[in-house]
């Protein structure tokens, strides 16, 4: 393979592959920089053609020494190193024949501000600023830490030294083997060797920080690092992450797949959490919980997260993608995973049910033109950064669950067993999934799933009750109805009927435009546990006929599948806003909170679909909706409610405060924002923020920076971009510039401001006059994301500027996300001037 061939797809030739890392790395935090050197055990193909050139992955690194030994002898070598590429050749003074062969590097590099690569975190505690070193490679920058075969399916095994000051605190993937003192007193601390692994699983964490005592489960010790003064945050994780070793172990049967598991709390991190073998790094919010002053979304945020990553110790790091176009089966087991996990560990959340709204958030983009396919081909790193978003997650996790379920349980956990087994150490494609699936459960598994890997979009099932049977009909849906095609899925739907009296759920495939089905009995749902990635349309009579009764007799996701729908529909312009008013207002006595949530998104969007004179009366019209709910509820919590119960009671808080404008609840938060119940706090803080003065905001700015745990930190620093006051929505943003808001927050400070309906307008205009700056200090990954909060800007003409903007600016590594929020908008702009005139005269009526 020559060099253009390299560059051009992308990927490393494949006649060289290693085998063994001996890595060694000398981080000085003080200096901000770091030393190294990596011997590298080789394996040069045997099919026949002698090598004169190696060529691997380095990137801001300065390499200063090459060798190169043979069976023993040392070879000349020189070398280059192509910044643009990000490649180092090193060319060898006579070709290699096939057979093993020893490469050895030294080099050196900066311990750098952007969270990737090697890189610098700190804290400030009563003694002062302190500063970590700790990793972030995936996708590709293990290359900027030691040079290497940085692709995933070169999979080798790593044996780490770690050089560091005697006081500082090391850790790596595998448990420690020896430690020794050098003799300038710095501990040289060496670490067991790993099982084959690709590169970007390799980490490494060196700082001024604290273990938990290890808490054996099942021969596996587990330990929680932190920064000193936080060991009290660290009980529940420990208790998830004990749950989440025993569960996996029973459901892959297969033990944990190393030695020890360390789950470590970071002050600076650009993504959520990183599932490094053995050494799963994460935000400190999303790992530091104390359960008394934590909300029950905060909590169960917290084990998703912990049983997302430990999922990843069998499925992502014992098996891998060959390819990067392939992350999304890691991240979409992952994530149908921990959810599973999740809802063993605390039946009492209704986890499932819950999860409704993350594929709900997935149907949303899957349902514009600038969709994806949930596989396509990725080339460059910015590709691969693309990978990570609502597609690859929920989307995938969503089919996974629907093929689940049409499958059934056993049956699809024997088949993703057969494949770990089949395919452990090693490198696997998608098809190798489906495969093992039709090898245990004789099913065309491959055939039904190739629709949803390999385009994008979903069906609209439109459902008709006839005298022969139940009528399906598929076509795609789009939030913008013209730009649908005849594109067709194997869906797999699940009916629930009702036949004489006798209930029953039914598996029909729908592989075709159109479908009757025998008689069945009469149709309750035509998505039986909302468990199926497309929306369902019944007809006229059916909405018109919509009943106490029938909404009876859904199950929650079957409610909460109802509501979302129509939403969706209102927003295609295939019901109108006054008809989904009703229909939500049908569903104002129900006692689920996935409903009320889906219910919040709907009732929120109307606000955005009236002029200003009928906006008050549509708020009081909502407040009048919740109100019931409100009264039964209260705002103290019972001493008998479940965890679902008191966040209900904080949504409708939000609702009537927040929402409905209501007096009575804006007065009453205002002295609930230090109530003991984290629920009651954080719903008094939304509605405090919402319509709070300048005395508000400096109390709550005084409150993120005196918090002591990392939810309460969070959640009042995001509370200040609710304010009405756009000057104070400044005031926050201009701290995201000047580094007073960590550079891991502000992108997402910024995406909450952008859709405050006073001040997103400015913080649009504060986007593009910091935009290089904005660029600079934030992370690369969390750009389009920060971009997502444009989508509240539904004025036409700030929509015009925000359009015009990005297409001047362009981001590659989220170049579809941001296409996707642009479309986004002009969908919103569209359907708010289709209702503004109708829907004002209809309420004011």
């Amino acid at each position: 393979m020559n060099p253009e061939e390299i560059v051009t797809d992308g990927r490393l030739p494949g006649n060289i592959v290693p085998t063994h890392y001996e890595l060694e790395l000398i981080p000085s935090l003080d200096e901000a920089r770091f030393s190294g050197r990596v011997v590298i055990d080789l394996e040069v193909s045997g099919s026949g053609e002698e090598v004169s050139e190696i060529v691997c992955n380095a990137a801001d690194l300065e390499i200063t020494e090459v060798g190169l030994s043979i069976a023993g002898r040392t070879e000349s070598a020189s070398f280059t190193l192509d910044a643009d590429t990000e490649r180092l050749r090193i060319v060898t003074g006579s070709p290699i024949g096939a057979g093993p062969a020893t490469l050895s590097i030294s080099f050196t590099g900066i311990l750098n501000d952007m969270l990737r690569g090697f890189y610098r975190s700190t804290y400030t505690d009563g003694d002062g600023s302190h500063v970590i070193a700790t990793t972030q490679f995936q996708s590709t920058d293990a290359r900027r830490t030691f040079p290497c075969w940085d692709e995933p399916d070169y999979k080798a095994t790593f044996s780490a030294t770690l050089v560091v000051d005697p006081n500082l605190l090391a850790v790596s993937n595998t448990a420690i083997e020896s430690e020794s003192l050098d003799g300038d007193g710095r501990r040289r601390v060496r670490f067991a060797r790993t099982i084959p692994m690709s590169t970007y699983l390799v980490a490494f964490v060196v700082g001024p920080l604290e273990a938990t005592v290890p808490v054996e489960v099942h021969g596996v010790p587990v330990r929680i690092v932190h920064r000193p003064g936080q060991s009290h945050l660290t009980e529940f994780a420990i208790d998830v992450a004990r749950h989440a070793i025993e569960y996996f172990e029973s459901y892959y049967d297969i033990p944990y797949p190393s030695d020890k598991l360390d789950l470590i709390a970071v002050p600076d991190f650009a993504f959520g959490a990183m599932e490094n073998l053995g050494c799963v790094t994460f935000r400190e919010v999303l790992l530091l919980v104390d359960p008394e002053r934590a909300s029950q979304p905060e909590l169960q945020r917290v084990a998703d997260v912990i049983n997302h990553e430990i999922a990843h110790m069998w499925f992502g790091d014992l098996v891998t993608m060959k390819w990067w176009e392939g992350i999304w089966l890691n991240e979409a087991f992952a994530t149908f995973m921990e959810t599973a996990c999740s809802d063993a560990y605390r039946p009492d959340w209704d986890v499932w049910t819950t999860f409704g709204r993350a594929r709900a958030a997935a149907l949303d983009i899957d349902s514009l033109r600038s969709t994806r396919p949930i596989e396509y081909p990725v080339i460059t790193p910015d590709d691969a950064e693309g990978m990570f978003d609502t597609l690859t997650y929920e989307k995938g996790a969503a089919v996974v669950r629907m093929l689940e379920q049409y499958l059934g349980a056993e049956p699809f956990r024997d088949g993703v067993r057969h494949y770990l087994r089949t395919h452990a150490y090693d490198n696997t494609e998608t098809r190798d999934l489906w495969s093992a699936l039709e090898y245990v459960t004789g099913e065309p598994v491959g055939a039904i799933m190739e629709s949803w890997i390999y385009q994008g979009g979903y069906p609209l099932v439109s459902v008709e009750e006839t005298p022969e049977g139940i009528r399906l009909s598929q076509a795609q849906f789009t939030l913008d109805p013209p730009v649908a095609d005849d594109r067709l899925w194997n869906t797999p739907i699940r009916l629930r009927t009702n036949l004489d009296g006798v209930a029953a759920t039914h598996r029909v495939l729908l592989d075709s435009p159109t479908l009757v089905t025998p008689n069945l009995g009469r149709l309750i749902a035509a998505n039986a546990d909302g468990v199926g990635f497309y929306r369902v349309k019944r007809d006229a009579t059916d909405l018109d006929g919509l009943t106490s009764d029938h909404i009876g007799e859904l199950t929650a996701a079957e409610r909460h599948g109802f509501v979302d729908d129509a939403w969706a529909l209102t927003l295609s312009g295939r019901l109108d806003a006054s008809s989904y008013t009703l229909i939500a207002e049908r569903f104002a006595s129900d006692t689920d909170l996935t409903v009320w949530q889906a219910l919040s998104v709907g009732l929120s969007g109307l606000t955005h679909l009236v002029d200003d004179v009928s906006e008050p009366i549509l708020r009081s019209r909502i407040a009048d909706t919740v109100r019931p709910g409100a009264v039964a509820l209260g705002t103290e919590p019972g001493a008998d409610d479940s965890d679902r119960t008191r966040e209900m009671r904080a949504t409708i808080m939000r609702l009537m405060g927040g929402l409905g404008n209501d007096p009575a609840t804006i007065a009453v938060c205002k002295q609930l924002l230090d109530h003991s119940d984290p629920t009651i706090s954080s719903a008094a803080l939304f509605v405090t923020a919402s319509h709070g003065d300048a005395d508000d905001f400096a109390r709550i700015h005084t409150a993120w920076l005196d918090a002591d745990d990392p939810q309460s930190e969070l959640r009042n620093l995001r509370s200040l971009a609710d304010f009405p006051d756009t000057a104070l929505v400044m005031s926050i943003l201009a701290e995201t510039i000047d580094g007073r808001v960590r550079s891991q927050d502000g992108p997402y400070l910024i995406r909450r401001a952008l859709t405050n309906r006073h001040a997103g307008a400015a913080t649009w205009s504060f986007v593009t006059e910091n935009w290089l700056q904005i660029n600079k200090i934030f992370p690369s990954n969390s750009i389009a994301r920060m971009l997502e909060g444009v989508v509240a800007l539904d004025r036409s003409d700030t929509a015009s500027q925000v359009t015009e903007f990005l297409e001047r600016n362009p981001i590659p590594q989220g170049e579809i996300q941001v296409a996707q929020h642009l479309e986004s908008l002009r969908i919103n702009v569209a359907a708010r001037e289709r209702e503004i005139g109708r829907f004002s005269v209809w309420i004011a009526s």
